[in-house]
């Protein structure tokens, strides 16, 4: 009898959920959202018809109880069948209307991958306090990242990477306490990381690579005990690898590359064994290559590349357990090339246009 009418209950539920349409101002709101945008070849806005934007609009999902909407999700480059039917990724033009910012209860917002929608992010998204996902990438934006972003408390995933972006990064964005991925990638932002980065605790990816970033990289960034990925690569940053990075337990990607950056490689970056890809090439780090590799180093890619560093190569590197990608090209190294496995598959690019280095793959000694 119990469970009878806990079934009876859940049909009850689920009818009443089904006949709660959206709010008639939240489907203005999506309806000025779609006059602000123009997507000539899948047809995805011929769905965003008939009073009830929650029922077979494309991209668009409510909460099942209050009929509110929580989820625009319009990707370009989808599995969906529509695209998989005309066999093309997607193409939008127009902007993002800041009509978007009447859906106070959406907890999703991705128009991504479209690669022609353009305009700048409206200032009110600031103001979706209960938005989780906010992903515009691969398109042409430009202007500022809000200054208030750091008030979406709720904020797991920020990804505005591949776009025309400028500015700086908002001093609050160190505010969004549940961040767990950001990509700024790709984009034309401007000035430091902010100094209290490491604020970001819950952080396992940062993206800001192909920008125009100066400043050193904060110490603060250290105390990110989840960080696995730190890309800044191809910026404009200069100073030394802070010492704190290498004792980094999670911290498995690391890509420097294309700096300015100068100072010694600190040994516990290279010692640590959790390190899997380590890329400093083309900047100006200098000294010698600390000899603190051993069975634990695992390295799929170490590229030193394009650098001042002096001396010897270091013999510990015979004893890595893996070292799939190695490239010293272009320092000042001297000396006997070490002989062991992790070298055996290396060709003679690895080394070359150093000052004085001899050996397999190099002439003989």
């Amino acid at each position: 009898m119990a469970s009878s009418f806990f079934f009876l209950t859940l049909l009850l539920l689920s009818i009443i959920s089904a006949a709660t349409p959206c709010p008639p101002s939240e489907r203005a709101a999506l309806l000025a959202f779609k006059a602000a945008l123009t997507e000539p070849y899948l047809g995805i806005f011929n769905t965003w018809s008939g009073n009830d934007c929650c029922r077979s609009w494309y991209g668009v999902a409510c909460d099942p109880t209050t009929g509110h909407v929580t989820d625009v999700n319009l990707r370009g480059e989808s599995q969906d069948p529509m695209f998989q039917k005309l066999g093309r990724s997607g193409y939008m033009t127009g902007k993002i209307s800041p009509e978007i910012c009447n859906l106070s209860n959406l907890t999703t917002l991705i128009v991504a991958d479209w690669k022609a929608v353009s305009g700048e992010i409206p200032a009110c998204v600031a103001s979706l306090y209960t938005l989780q996902i906010l992903d515009l990438s691969g398109n042409r934006i430009s202007g500022k990242i809000p200054t208030d972003i750091g008030n979406l408390w709720s904020l797991t995933l920020l990804s505005l990477g591949d776009n025309e972006i400028s500015g700086e990064i908002p001093m609050s964005v160190v505010n969004l306490a549940r961040l767990k991925h950001l990509d700024l990638s790709n984009n034309r932002l401007t000035g430091e990381i902010p100094y209290d980065f490491g604020k970001l605790a819950m952080l396992s990816r940062a993206l800001l690579s192909e920008n125009q970033l100066t400043g050193s990289i904060p110490k603060s960034v250290s105390r990110i005990n989840r960080l696995a990925d730190l890309d800044v690569s191809s910026n404009r940053l200069s100073g030394s690898i802070p010492v704190e990075l290498g004792k980094m337990k999670v911290l498995s990607t690391l890509k420097l590359d294309g700096n300015s950056m100068t100072g010694p490689v600190p040994s516990t970056l290279l010692s640590n064994t959790g390190m899997g890809i380590l890329n400093l090439s083309r900047n100006g780090f200098s000294g010698t290559i600390p000899d603190v590799f051993g069975a634990g180093s695992y390295f799929m890619v170490l590229d030193l590349s394009f650098n001042n560093f002096s001396g010897r190569i270091p013999g510990s590197l015979s004893a890595s357990k893996f070292m799939g990608h190695l490239d010293l090209s272009y320092n000042h190294l001297c000396g006997t090339i070490p002989i062991g496995s992790p070298f055996e598959h290396l060709d003679a690019a690895s080394f070359s246009n150093n000052d004085c280095l001899c050996g397999n793959p190099l002439k003989a000694c």
